[in-house]
């Protein structure tokens, strides 16, 4: 059995800003992140989309199953990590979003999630980066 393993970091920069209408919300954070080089943060998200491309991952046949959703929501909630892949910010994240009946849909964050208005918060972490690799277990890009 696999023991947890984590890694200590401390609290770099804070950023709190808006994400550009009319971009996608990965392709947004991943582009700031690169720009101020930062390697490894936390962040959330709350606002609005236009469209949602979101997923969850099937563990048998080890591919994520997704769905894009050509309608407003409301961003309920939306968070995740940045930390290195191939040597550049890769953003892993989660969302739940509602519709305007209140029903909501939620799961893995994929490209393109459509901003219509939105607010993020960002807190750099400092340390020894940790970089995504592949892992042969579960077909995922994990933390090496």
């Amino acid at each position: 059995m696999k023991k947890l393993s984590c890694f200590e970091f401390q609290r770099g920069r804070l950023f709190v800003g808006c994400l550009p209408q009319g971009r996608d919300l990965i392709l947004s954070v991943e582009e700031f992140c690169e720009n101020a080089l930062i390697h490894m943060a936390l962040f959330s998200v709350i606002g609005a989309v236009s469209s949602a491309t979101i997923g969850v991952y099937d563990q048998k046949q080890q591919v994520y199953v997704t769905v894009k959703e050509e309608a407003p929501f409301e961003v309920v909630s939306c968070m995740g990590n940045v930390s290195l892949k191939d040597g550049k910010p890769f953003i892993h994240a989660h969302i739940l979003l509602s519709d305007e009946q209140g029903k909501t849909i939620g799961g893995h964050l994929f490209s393109e999630t459509i901003i219509y208005a939105g607010e993020i918060n960002l807190q750099e972490l400092t340390g020894k980066p940790r970089e995504r690799t592949y892992d042969n277990d579960t077909g995922l890009m994990l933390w090496k």
